[in-house]
């Protein structure tokens, strides 16, 4: 088990910069024009697994809500949703007969709100991707629910569909900070969804929160983090918002003045993260909590945790493929992705059957400095020997500009060098990102151009 995080006003006052998150290395900003149908298929072959997680995106919302960043589609016609499985049986149809060999240990529905579908069309996807895929019997099947908007037999029809685990978008129950960012929610509704999910068997819950929002103040977001306590799901996830309103328009419908301070950002998350590992959570890392007896948390107390595009994992060994418009893949030495607009994926699919429009073959390289990065960031220390063994390389040599860029780290008690581990300090694991990004080789480049969220 990792050791709580020290909190250090001066050290967070000096290291709260902005950095990638790392889902992947390297990240989706490495991506290139160019790749095609093709590619898959040589991913494949490249490919020593023959295990599969996989997503799907499902675009659509009901409503907007002011402060989402994702790939997402507002609307009331429900007929959308029909065109769109239209579009991701044919891609599926394409891509399927590639994994025949292939079993998939895991699936998950996200968006947008996946739950936008009806139960007719959810049944219809889940039907298609049955036939398609071959599944484990114990394959871990996930869904994102927004609660406001769950038809009234959904929960049951989802558990009758195989679905086993469930995602909650809740980001707070203070009804000031709801009602600004346009997703009014009561508790009441939360607690009822999450009793259903409960007495219906579904294996894990896992609520998604926010910080940073509107209206949100250390006494109100107190509050709030008590009563997800009581609630008492599975996993949580507490995100930093970022404010990018020249990236995402809905955004500009937020008043920055009505925001907290970057101070008050800060004493809002040390406070939540006194009072989740105080309920007995543990601190998986930078912005994850799990119960004590969950597979995430045995998983980082096993070494045995991973990291990919769906976040922290116990599948990490699996390709993951990427069904639907803007998804994702990571399979043997390539990260591939969709089409990110609805219309050029239609018409992808029209002229080819499938969307994929970037990519990235992975160098020896990407592949080594990916794999400490994923060590540090689930396990937050590494051990030179088995890097050395693994990829036939001097650790200390390698790495020689990661580790100056370290020392500073290490002078200010961040990280512990010595000749055989770097080790991650309780003082340190609030700052893993920037600990990975010493070793980032894309990382210049990018930071010149690109707006990422702070660490903290």
């Amino acid at each position: 088990m990792i050791n709580l995080p020290i909190w250090n006003d001066s050290l967070i006052s000096k290291y709260n910069i902005s950095g990638p998150r790392y889902t992947s290395y390297p990240t989706a900003l490495s991506l290139e024009t160019g790749y095609s149908h093709n590619d898959l298929q040589t991913a494949i072959m490249g490919s020593n697994s023959r295990t599969l997680s996989l997503y799907i995106h499902i675009p659509f919302c009901h409503q907007l809500c002011y402060y989402c960043g994702c790939n997402k589609i507002i609307t009331r016609h429900q007929s959308k949703a029909d065109l769109y499985l239209d579009y991701l049986a044919q891609e599926i149809a394409a891509k399927a007969p590639f994994f025949e060999h292939y079993t998939v240990e895991q699936l998950h529905l996200g968006g947008g709100t996946p739950t936008f579908l009806t139960e007719q069309q959810m049944t219809r996807l889940v039907t298609m991707l049955n036939n398609a895929f071959t599944f484990s019997d114990g394959a871990q099947r996930g869904i994102e629910i927004d609660p406001r908007s769950l038809a009234p037999n959904m929960m049951r029809h989802l558990h009758q569909l195989g679905f086993n685990r469930v995602s909650f978008g809740v980001q707070d129950f203070n009804d000031e900070v709801q009602t600004a960012v346009n997703r009014p929610q009561h508790l009441n509704e939360v607690l009822a969804t999450l009793t259903e999910a409960r007495e219906l068997g579904f294996k894990s819950i896992n609520m998604d929160m926010i910080y940073g929002l509107p209206f949100q103040t250390v006494e109100s977001y107190k509050k709030t983090i008590e009563q997800l306590i009581a609630l008492s799901p599975d996993r949580v996830s507490v995100f930093n918002y970022a404010h990018l309103p020249d990236r995402f328009a809905a955004q500009r419908k937020l008043k920055e003045i009505d925001m907290p301070s970057a101070n008050e950002k800060l004493a809002i998350f040390k406070q939540t993260l006194e009072q989740m590992t105080t309920a007995g959570y543990q601190f998986i890392g930078m912005d994850h909590f799990a119960k004590k007896d969950d597979e995430l948390a045995m998983a980082q107390n096993e070494g045995h945790l991973h990291r990919n595009f769906q976040g922290y994992t116990t599948h990490g060994d699996c390709d993951l493929l990427g069904l639907g418009v803007s998804s994702i893949s990571q399979i043997g030495h390539m990260i591939l992705q969709n089409e990110k607009d609805l219309k050029p994926y239609y018409q992808a699919i029209e002229a080819k059957q499938c969307a994929i429009s970037k990519g990235i073959t992975l160098s020896d390289d990407d592949e080594i400095r990916a794999s400490v990065i994923k060590q540090l960031i689930c396990h937050f220390e590494l051990d030179k020997g088995q890097f050395e063994q693994r990829f036939d390389i001097n650790f200390d040599e390698y790495f020689s500009q990661a580790l100056t860029a370290l020392a500073p780290l290490a002078a200010d008690g961040l990280v512990t060098l010595t000749k055989h581990t770097i080790k991650v300090t309780s003082s340190g694991n609030l700052f893993i990102r920037i600990i990975c990004m010493c070793f980032d080789a894309y990382l210049q480049s990018q930071i010149k151009t690109t707006r990422f969220s702070r660490v903290i």
